[in-house]
């Protein structure tokens, strides 16, 4: 088993179906990374570059945007994704 998941073919994220380890390499359809943190179960890893401020996508949709640039394989969580729940947009 590959250990993660990506939920929709838009996604810039991917889940941990297991825990991961820093340095495992995972592959999500022809896309291959090399962890940069330990990820647990459950929580998200960038599949690409995100740069700050851009939409992190899950399901296809934004769930929140980068607080800071997220590298490949690099924990995506509260440290480094803000929610939009809470923005309001004109």
């Amino acid at each position: 088993m590959n250990g993660c998941i990506r939920l929709h073919e838009r996604d810039n994220i991917a889940v941990a179906l297991r825990p991961l380890s820093r340095g495992e390499t995972v592959t999500v359809g022809n896309l291959s990374v090399r962890l940069l943190d330990d990820i647990d179960f459950g929580h998200k890893f960038a599949l690409c570059g995100i740069p700050a401020g851009a939409d992190v996508l899950k399901y296809g949709l934004p769930i929140g945007h980068a607080t800071a640039p997220i590298q490949p394989g690099a924990w995506v969580h509260v440290h480094n994704l803000a929610s939009n729940y809470m923005l309001t947009r004109k």
